[in-house]
């Protein structure tokens, strides 16, 4: 028997994985919008595969637009819009399954696959936009996204293996979980996916887009030699 929708949200929230170690968007956007996605989808007799696959086609909708047509503010609007709800129903799979107590390795690996895809998606659609569409200070900055999508798909996969290898440690599972700090969330805003997602309301401006693109470019550039540092100490 299905619980209604205001049940449904309550449970979720005290099933809700830890925040350590969330951005503020993340941790105070994302997730209570995914939650909110999670309990409507228990409510429609969804499973966490059904979410998982309606997350991805939002979010290659939003990835062809930006490849195929050309950057105007409208674009600009409905692709940011697109990502920000795929990204929100990437939060509810995984919310509902822990909901129905249906977690399996088939569904995580399914949506590990679908968040890895779209990191590469999204990238490589900036580049062909770019090239087709956008007048370039500098042929180099084509190279843009190449880096940009190195080092984001760098710290998807090393902090989902860094998870992964202290869940094999007794003392990280029996553990008590750190309290979230605000600081760590933002200072880890300029990496968090959904900010790349805002980014692309100003699709229709060349010039202020890929000044932000780069910068955010620019911190992940930093972030992931730093993150890579902490995390083979901390499994060290």
């Amino acid at each position: 028997m299905r619980v209604d929708f205001s049940s449904a949200l309550r449970q979720l929230s005290e099933v809700q994985k830890p925040a350590r170690g969330v951005p503020l968007y993340a941790r105070f956007v994302n997730r209570p919008v995914g939650r909110l996605f999670a309990a409507a989808a228990h409510r429609l007799g969804l499973s966490p595969n059904h979410v998982t696959a309606v997350s991805a086609l939002v979010t290659f909708a939003a990835i062809a637009a930006t490849a195929f047509c050309r950057p105007s503010y409208a674009l600009g609007q409905w692709v940011s819009l697109a990502l920000l709800l795929g990204f929100a129903l990437d939060s509810a799979d995984g919310q509902l399954a822990r909901l129905h107590r249906s977690a399996s390795l088939s569904g995580e690996w399914m949506d590990h696959v679908v968040d890895c895809a779209k990191l590469l998606g999204i990238h490589a659609a900036v580049l062909v936009s770019f090239y087709r569409f956008f007048d370039l200070p500098h042929p180099a900055l084509l190279l843009a996204p190449v880096v940009f999508q190195f080092a984001a798909v760098m710290l998807f996969f090393g902090g989902m293996l860094t998870e992964q290898l202290r869940m094999r440690r007794s003392g990280e599972r029996t553990g008590q979980v750190p309290a979230p700090s605000a600081i760590r969330g933002m200072a880890l805003l300029p990496v968090d996916f959904g900010l790349l997602c805002l980014s692309f309301v100003f699709l229709g401006n060349q010039k202020l887009f890929l000044a932000l693109y780069v910068t955010l470019l620019a911190v992940h550039a930093v972030f992931v030699p730093a993150f890579f540092v902490k995390w083979f100490r901390e499994l060290t």
